[in-house]
């Protein structure tokens, strides 16, 4: 039988950048409780930076945003997760449309090395059931490779390997194939982290210029990052053992000047973490 997937066609438009509101959401890896209550809203046509140690639950509460955290054996949840009023996780929402309406890029840069830069762009239609004529195909990659400032480079190369390009350019890479789903909300874990200075600056222009669209929530170490791309601030944290929370959350130029919390303070300052 046909999948109501394989029937979609290509929207002729973005997709207009989505609201995302995480309620009390807990999780867990089999007993152990890595995440409590954590709630928080992430606006739309907004970068939201999530900050905080390392093993707080950042990571986690991302895959969460985007049905990810399920996947893992073991895991478990709890809470809400609301794309525009309409819960994430409900029975009768597929797997597929939530993935193509929150997207994920990884710390790590993983296009599909032998495939083309061209047909690393459109891979996700494939793989999300979105079907799109040659010259939809051939538009949406020159426009979604210039969305990831990365068409003026590639241009006279789309048939050759993406497992070619730098790290930076891969990373971009991905970043365009994420876009090429329209989706609302893009996830980003750490995507600069395995990056050298100049190509973290290009990521970090891209994902400002992609903010005009598309509601981008990044996990970050780098606190002159947050601070550079963030329209807001979540700052987790896990103590003596306890699940990962937020502390507090806010507009990024009250969280780094005139945090609420001396945690916060501390934390964004280097004086722990």
């Amino acid at each position: 039988m046909t999948s109501i997937e394989s029937t979609v066609l290509l929207p002729a438009r973005p997709s207009t950048a989505g609201t995302l509101d995480a309620r009390a959401v807990s999780a867990w890896f089999g007993d152990r409780k890595v995440l409590d209550r954590v709630s928080l809203t992430m606006p739309q046509g907004q970068v939201t930076a999530l900050i905080g140690p390392s093993g707080c639950g950042k990571s986690t509460f991302l895959r969460i945003l985007n049905r990810m955290h399920e996947l893992i054996p073991g895991a478990a949840l709890a809470g809400e997760v609301l794309l525009d009023g309409t819960d994430v996780y409900a029975p009768e929402r597929r797997l597929t449309s939530a993935r193509r309406d929150i997207g994920m890029v990884f710390q790590k840069p993983n296009p599909f090395p032998a495939m083309s830069i061209y047909d690393n762009v459109v891979a996700g239609l494939k793989l999300t059931g979105i079907r799109a004529s040659r010259p939809e195909k051939d538009h949406l990659v020159e426009e979604c490779l210039g969305k990831a400032g990365l068409w003026r480079e590639v241009q006279d190369r789309l048939r050759q390997p993406g497992g070619a390009l730098s790290g930076g350019q891969q990373q971009r890479l991905c970043i365009a194939r994420s876009l090429a789903v329209r989706p609302k909300v893009l996830l980003m874990d750490e995507p600069c982290s395995a990056l050298d200075p100049t190509s973290t600056r290009r990521i970090e222009q891209t994902i400002r210029e992609l903010a005009e669209t598309v509601t981008i929530v990044i996990v970050t170490h780098n606190m002159q990052q947050a601070q550079r791309v963030s329209d807001r601030c979540a700052f987790f944290l896990a103590e003596q053992g306890t699940p990962g929370a937020i502390v507090e959350h806010g507009p990024t130029g009250a969280m780094f000047a005139t945090p609420a919390d001396p945690r916060t303070s501390d934390y964004v300052n280097g004086r722990f973490g």
